[in-house]
């Protein structure tokens, strides 16, 4: 709305049952300090991103293990992860599209605004790091079920506080820091 706040505070819910590979890489980042003093790097009105780190690496950089990838800089990958209604858990590795199962509905659908989700290039399903995004909803342009996202990123949380502040964040505001306040006891790290 073009207001200029001096701070915004937001508050989000990370899900670590229905995407715990994303959920739970995104928890230990923050719990690491990964995000504070990180640009937001994206803001088109369609999504906020961020999670870029500076520097020729385009994620996070550290120790890769059997269920987590290095990328080309170092970066640590972690697999595309999809929960389908009715599984019994989510799959990896590959899309909605892929599994032949485009048109089924995902549990956490991208189908509110500051619906967070993890970026990774377009065509390769393995190359999330530290990026991720809060979707800016809007029901025409990305209607729940049947827009591009679901099932083809996955959505790992919801802003439950706040959300108003991302209409107006630019390229460049910093967020100052990131803290988990709620459940990081219940983190499970990859062995």
């Amino acid at each position: 709305e073009g207001t200029l706040f001096k701070e915004a505070k937001m508050k989000m819910i990370i899900d670590g049952y229905t995407a715990p590979v994303t959920g739970g890489n995104f928890i230990e980042l923050v719990g690491k300090g990964f995000y504070d003093n990180m640009d937001i790097q994206r803001s088109d009105g369609f999504v906020v991103q961020t999670g870029d780190p500076k520097g020729e690496a385009v994620g996070y950089v550290g120790t890769p293990s059997k269920s987590v990838g290095a990328g080309k800089n170092g970066e640590r990958l972690i697999p595309l992860e999809t929960f389908v209604k009715g599984d019994k858990g989510p799959f990896y590795e590959t899309n909605i599209e892929d599994e032949g199962r485009g048109g089924e509905a995902t549990v956490l659908p991208f189908s509110s605004y500051g619906a967070m989700g993890w970026a990774r290039e377009e065509y390769d399903s393995n190359s999330g790091s530290s990026q991720f995004f809060w979707l800016l909803f809007d029901s025409d342009l990305t209607p729940a079920g049947k827009n591009v996202l679901d099932g083809r990123y996955p959505v790992f949380g919801y802003v439950v506080e706040g959300a108003d502040f991302l209409r107006d964040a630019k390229e460049g505001d910093v967020i100052v820091s990131a803290k988990v306040t709620q459940g990081a006891e219940n983190l499970v790290l990859p062995k």
